[in-house]
């Protein structure tokens, strides 16, 4: 079994505003129409997952598998114009919630839907993220949000969500929860063997509740994850913010 260090003694507090800027950002993009649904889960099926010198983050003894979807809206490089068509697509993810030792709170992705072929590769390659071209699509109803997804590549074929939220009143404040699963200001992945933390900085999320109208997905099991047992603790909707993601930076070895 891979031999994890452990995390910085005090992890870096949950801030509702990102603790570092991206002035000079390597990405940036705005994420819109987002769901956020997330279950509990045990820390000891999380940890096998998560990068080399990252363990899962806690809160109250328990972390969250997070099922994502959104759109996502004009990605471009460094200050250039987002990319309207190419940069524009659907996605659903799969994440886990990690902290390093140097007591960096952020994401771990096992998987990211997507539904253009070309921003597929350049993160499986670029980025070294486990993206997948899926078929995908987003659709407005009065209040009601439905997000479906079908994979094409590379598989498992079969695997697939359909997600239907109705938005919900506005949240006045978060919960320690909903700060938990959405106040993330980086993402770790591995990149030979080491952890590598990518920060991200955007307004505060305007955040609302939302019913769970239809859940029928197999996302989260295939991910390597114990498929959820029942409803989610928590389901949100946003209608989104700007990103900038500034430069990555090596973890411990």
């Amino acid at each position: 079994m891979r031999q994890t260090p452990p995390p910085a003694a005090v992890p870096e507090p949950i801030t509702a505003d990102p603790p570092h800027t991206a002035d000079r950002p390597l990405l940036t993009q705005s994420w819109l129409d987002l769901a956020f649904l997330h279950w509990a889960a045990d820390p000891a099926d999380v940890a096998p997952l998560l990068p080399p010198g990252t363990v899962p983050d806690t809160l109250d003894g328990v972390t969250y598998v997070g099922l994502v979807a959104f759109r996502m809206h004009r990605v471009g490089w460094f200050r250039l114009p987002g990319v309207p068509y190419l940069g524009s697509f659907p996605e659903t993810n799969v994440r886990l919630y990690s902290v390093d030792a140097d007591g960096r709170r952020a994401v771990v992705f096992r998987s990211l839907d997507a539904s253009r072929l070309i921003p597929v590769a350049v993160g499986r390659t670029a980025f070294r993220l486990p993206y997948v071209w899926s078929r995908m699509t987003v659709r407005h109803d009065g209040d009601t949000v439905t997000y479906a997804s079908s994979r094409r590549w590379p598989g498992p074929r079969g695997a697939h969500s359909r997600i239907a939220v109705r938005v919900g009143e506005r949240v006045a404040e978060p919960t320690d929860l909903e700060h938990f699963v959405t106040a993330r200001w980086g993402m770790h992945t591995e990149f030979r063997g080491r952890a590598v933390y990518l920060p991200n900085a955007h307004p505060r999320w305007p955040l609302h509740r939302a019913e769970l109208l239809d859940c029928d997905e197999n996302l989260v099991a295939a991910g390597g994850l114990p498929a959820p047992a029942g409803p989610p603790a928590s389901v949100l909707y946003s209608p989104g913010v700007p990103v900038r993601f500034g430069r990555p930076a090596l973890g411990r070895p």
